[in-house]
């Protein structure tokens, strides 16, 4: 059966420097609002990059007239292809230093036009990478090294159509460069889905998925892309290789698993057959709190391990949930969806949720809405979900650290696992940043200031004119500069003294007393040659800090970050 071509169908820019599209970054005054949260974080937002502040070299290439209309040179577009999308290419673009940038961007149409121009390449010694959404986090759309003439970034999305629908078979044969939305609006008059949903579904094509494995955010049955191949069509230097579509073999190796995963490293995606469903009709989802992190945990595997097969289990540790509004009160909070396109799954639910219960969860009456999440709680994390990168950009831009990783476990040692990154991850934010974590867990204390004063810029590391007292001078015997450059902050009242055990020295002070003997010097008073004074005296700042980390050791039992 033929499908219908679609297209975009948008006018809307996306933005060269970060994630989606230009005008749904936050603000100026939303990113400051954002870092007025967070401690140590800066007074205004860093610009937004501009291209033509850049150092964009001319092309090292020129195309041939046969290609060169599938080939642009234009400055904003090359610099759009030269990175991906994680944290570290943010802050690269921010800084202005986006590393290589392309000499060229082609939009190939066709299979064919994808194998004129690997052909054109090797034969110039021009680089080429394959470039999809642009919404990897690897950096596997960047070009390192030094070995080619000219990088030519292999744009995909042009190829973004539903070329044949086997009704009969349930599968399409769709090409590479379809982004998630345009897929499955061709998909949708058929009554049919690919039904995979990764956070990137917006801005990443199909052929991502593929190169990279990609896997949705369905908890169950069919969670990654390479559930729903049948065949590939790749195109490689040394030529065009499709395998044979098959609903499944058992005869050796499967030559799709050479290219799944592969990152465009072996070959070109150009096409694939595809596995679909029928499109779901009913719906049911709630939301379940606990108060107990652990004990969600086990929750969360009991229902994985029974046959109830749901199709979204997230548990939202305190700041997570915190952070996307789905509590505000401290609780863990797990989302629980089911869906089928031929039987009510209300009993499902209410199965999953019995056993969330008997691990100590609380939830109200679910709501089986086919068109709208159920409670607040749903509602506010698929909100958070997907705006998520745009507010990871915003305050990237205030100078935060925000960034996601993945892993995976088994049962029994996740528990450990998850206590472990968060005290590794706690301590490496403590040693760069001197802030445990993010101020996110309503359980855990607060400071009334952060110790990087807003309005006033951090100071580079070299002696500076500006530190005043602490300057060397001739004549005077140069003191250390302070190891922070912030002014004072706020006075807070000082902590309760605490009890400590006597000094070694007091201990053998206290000895030659008792044997009439004369004990070690007094520790000098103030205003006596031994005593800092001066330039030599700690700045407030680090005495503060000081303060302020014994009175965070000393009220919480653990470091956490979220």
């Amino acid at each position: 059966m033929p499908a219908t071509p679609s297209h975009p169908g948008t006018s809307r820019t996306r933005s060269w420097w970060g994630w989606g599209y230009a005008d749904a970054h936050p603000d100026n005054a939303e990113c400051a609002a954002m870092g007025a949260l967070l401690p140590g974080t800066l007074a205004r937002p860093l610009p937004i990059p501009r291209v033509a502040d850049l150092a964009i070299a001319r092309p090292g290439a020129t195309p041939p007239p046969a290609l060169a209309h599938l080939i642009t040179a234009d400055p904003a577009t090359r610099a759009a292809h030269a990175m991906g999308k994680a944290y570290r290419d943010v802050i690269r673009a921010l800084r202005g230093r986006p590393g290589r940038i392309p000499d060229l961007v082609a939009h190939p149409t066709t299979h064919q036009e994808v194998a004129d121009l690997l052909d054109w390449a090797g034969g110039h010694g021009v680089a080429v990478i394959p470039f999809g959404g642009g919404s990897s986090v690897v950096g596997g759309v960047e070009y390192r090294g030094d070995a080619h003439r000219a990088v030519l970034s292999l744009d995909l999305t042009s190829m973004n159509r539903v070329l044949e629908i086997d009704a009969t078979s349930r599968s399409a044969r769709i090409q590479a460069g379809a982004l998630g939305p345009v897929l499955e609006e061709q998909l949708r008059p058929h009554g049919l889905t690919l039904r995979h949903f990764p956070q990137s579904f917006e801005f990443s094509t199909l052929g991502g998925w593929l190169a990279t494995r990609a896997g949705g955010h369905y908890a169950t049955v069919h969670t990654h892309i390479d559930d729903f191949v049948q065949s590939l069509h790749v195109v490689t230097p040394a030529g065009a290789s499709t395998s044979w579509r098959l609903p499944a073999s058992g005869a050796g190796p499967s030559p799709d698993r050479l290219f799944l995963g592969s990152e465009g490293a072996l070959g070109i995606i150009t096409e694939a057959w595809m596995r679909l469903q029928e499109r779901p009709r009913y719906k049911a989802s709630t939301s379940v709190t606990f108060a107990d992190f652990h004990q969600a945990l086990d929750a969360v595997r009991a229902i994985a391990q029974s046959d109830l097969a749901p199709a979204n289990c997230r548990l939202l540790d305190p700041g997570e949930a915190l952070l996307s509004g789905a509590s505000h009160d401290g609780s863990a909070v797990l989302v629980l969806g089911f869906e089928s396109a031929t039987a009510p799954v209300d009993d499902r639910l209410t199965s999953a949720l019995d056993l969330a219960r008997a691990h100590g969860g609380r939830s109200g009456a679910p709501t089986a809405d086919r068109d709208t999440p159920a409670d607040t709680a749903v509602r506010a994390w698929r909100s958070a979900f997907l705006r998520m990168p745009y507010l990871r950009d915003g305050l990237a831009r205030m100078g935060a650290v925000v960034e996601t990783f993945e892993t995976a476990a088994t049962w029994d040692t996740l528990p450990a696992l998850i206590d472990a990154v968060r005290t590794q991850v706690g301590a490496a934010a403590l040693k760069a940043t001197g802030h445990h974590q993010l101020p996110s867990d309503p359980r855990l204390p607060r400071r009334r200031r952060p110790l990087l004063h807003r309005g006033r810029r951090r100071l580079p590391r070299r002696r500076s004119r500006n530190l005043g007292r602490h300057q060397s001078r001739r004549g005077r015997r140069p003191a250390p500069p302070p190891r922070h450059h912030h002014p004072p902050p706020r006075r807070r009242p000082r902590p309760p003294p605490r009890l400590r055990p006597p000094t070694p020295g007091a201990l053998r002070a206290g000895t030659a007393r008792r044997q009439g003997r004369p004990g070690p010097p007094p520790h000098p008073q103030p205003g006596s040659p031994g005593r800092l004074t001066g330039p030599q005296r700690l700045p407030t700042a680090v005495h503060a800090r000081a303060r302020s980390v014994v009175a965070w050791a000393r009220n919480s039992s653990s470091a956490r970050v979220w």
